[in-house]
This record gives structure tokens, C-alpha cells and sequence, in this order.
């Protein structure tokens, strides 16, 4: 079954001309995470991962809440919420495992608080627009766990050490001038143009050669385990790869042409 039949409980899947909208509308408060939104998330991300007619994947929230962290509704504050603490992190992880290893662009819309494994989920578009009146917070020492959802990952390489320790350790809110500031986001987006600026996000990523796309993501993500000789095995390889894509051989003819621009196909 295609994800977007899917009866979801805590997600919303639209499609539009190749354009994948993933809404988190958790059945929890605050649009948190629970297990059933972690399963949920695993399963749609990984049919869109593997979805030839996806360009582009939009993660975004509701109602001005992007997503609150974990729902600790149900947990008992002692070393008994280990199983379920490693049950929430595992379906994250592989949730957020597939989202990076997709081979098409992602664009995350911050519509709103993005705190804990909301944090993590933030810091995975290849472009991540701000809503003005959003806030990121780290927050999982709050209650006093550690980070999650490859945040312990990804904030060091985009921030720095220092910087990402001061985030972890401090956790003071970060608005959207000053994540833009951090590399954190993209851009900070006016309220009333936040949904028509993701879509434009989304729809010029979209039109793009997304099959070269998702090969330069994939390989500037594993870059961080190769050398400069493997990285670059791996880049003669992608690249003599996109010879046999039909939008090499579009862009090719287009580039040899005075007026025309070429109109990829994604295949």
C-alpha cells in the first residue's frame, strides 16, 4: 500500500507532483513523540526512501508545534523506563537512518518548538526553514538524559565541539536568527510566508536532478567515515553512475543549447 492510503495516527502524508509532506500530528500533547509516531515515522520514511517517483521529502509539524520531544506521559522517572527509553531511540534512529540515507533531497519546515528528539529531527533537512516565532531546544538534560536521534552526531559537525557542548550543556532556547547564525537552519521565514516558503523550498529541490541530488547528500553524509582517497573511490563512482540517469542526458543536451534549460525528469 502506498504510505499516502495509510491510516496514520500521528502523521499526516500528502503528495504533490513528487513532493512527499510528512506532518507530525502526534495523538500525544505538544505534538510529542510516542511509540506509536516513532513506528509511524519508520514506515513512511522508509516506503519514501525507496519511492522513485519522490523528489523531495517535507518534514514539518501542526498547529505551531513542530515537535515537543518524547511523550514521558507514561514513564515512571527510574531505571524501570529503560526498555521503553531504548524501544523510543531505536524506532527514532532507524526512522532517522532512513531519512539520511534516502537518495532524494529533504527540506524540514520548523513550524514551531523543536525540543528534543524534535531537536533531532530538525537538524536532518538538506534545507531547514525557521518559522520566526519558532525556538530549538537540546532539553534532554532537563530531565536528565542524554541526547538522542543522531543529535550527539550531527550538532558537532554543524556547529563545532565547543559550541555543540555549550547547546548541550547550557541549554538555553536558540531562536531562528541565531540558529541561521549557528548553520543550525537555512533561514528564518515571516510567519504568514512560512508555509508558502517551504513549498517553494520544496518545489525548486523538487524540479531539480534529484537523482544527482540524493547521491551528493549521500556522499557528503558518509564522507564523515572515509579518508580522502575512499571519498573520493566513492565520488568517481557516483559520478560515472549519473551517466546512466535520463537528467545527465537532458542537462547535457540543455548545456550545449543557447536558450534551453533542461526540465528533469528525477529519473
Amino acid at each position: 500500500m502506498d504510505a499516502t492510503d495509510a491510516d496514520f495516527a500521528n502523521l499526516r502524508v500528502e503528495r504533490r507532483d513528487g513532493v512527499v509532506r510528512i506532518v507530525l500530528d502526534s495523538t500525544s500533547d505538544f505534538n510529542s513523540l510516542n511509540p506509536a509516531m516513532a513506528d509511524e515515522l519508520v514506515r513512511v520514511m522508509t516506503d519514501f526512501a525507496e519511492d522513485d517517483d519522490a523528489r523531495c521529502l517535507v518534514l514539518t509539524g501542526t498547529e505551531g508545534v513542530f515537535c515537543a520531544g518524547a511523550d514521558l506521559g507514561g514513564f515512571e522517572g527510574d531505571s524501570s523506563d529503560a526498555p521503553r527509553l531504548r524501544r523510543l531511540a531505536t524506532s527514532l534512529h532507524d526512522a532517522i537512518l532512513a531519512l539520511h540515507q534516502a537518495e532524494l533531497p529533504v527540506v524540514v519546515g520548523i513550524n514551531g518548538v523543536a525540543a528534543g528528539a524534535g531537536f533531532s529531527l530538525a537538524l536532518c533537512g538538506d534545507a531547514a526553514l525557521m518559522h520566526e516565532d519558532a525556538r530549538l531546544e537540546y532539553a534532554y538534560g532537563r530531565v536528565g538524559l542524554t541526547g538522542d536521534g543522531g543529535s550527539t552526531f550531527w550538532l558537532p559537525r554543524m556547529v563545532g565541539l565547543r559550541r555543540a557542548r555549550e547547546i548541550a550543556l547550557l541549554d538555553e532556547p536558540i531562536d531562528p536568527d541565531y540558529a541561521v547564525g549557528l548553520g543550525l537552519v537555512t533561514e528564518s521565514v515571516p510567519g504568514e510566508e512560512f508555509d508558502a516558503r517551504v513549498s517553494e523550498m520544496a518545489d525548486r529541490l523538487a524540479s531539480g536532478p534529484t537523482k544527482a541530488f540524493g547521491a551528493t547528500r549521500r556522499l557528503m553524509i558518509e564522507s564523515f567515515d572515509r579518508g580522502l582517497a575512499g571519498q573520493m573511490a566513492s565520488e568517481t563512482e557516483a559520478i560515472a553512475g549519473m551517466t546512466h540517469t535520463e537528467d545527465y542526458e537532458r542537462g547535457h543536451d540543455a548545456f550545449f543549447s543557447e536558450d534551453e534549460e533542461p526540465e528533469f525528469l528525477g529519473r
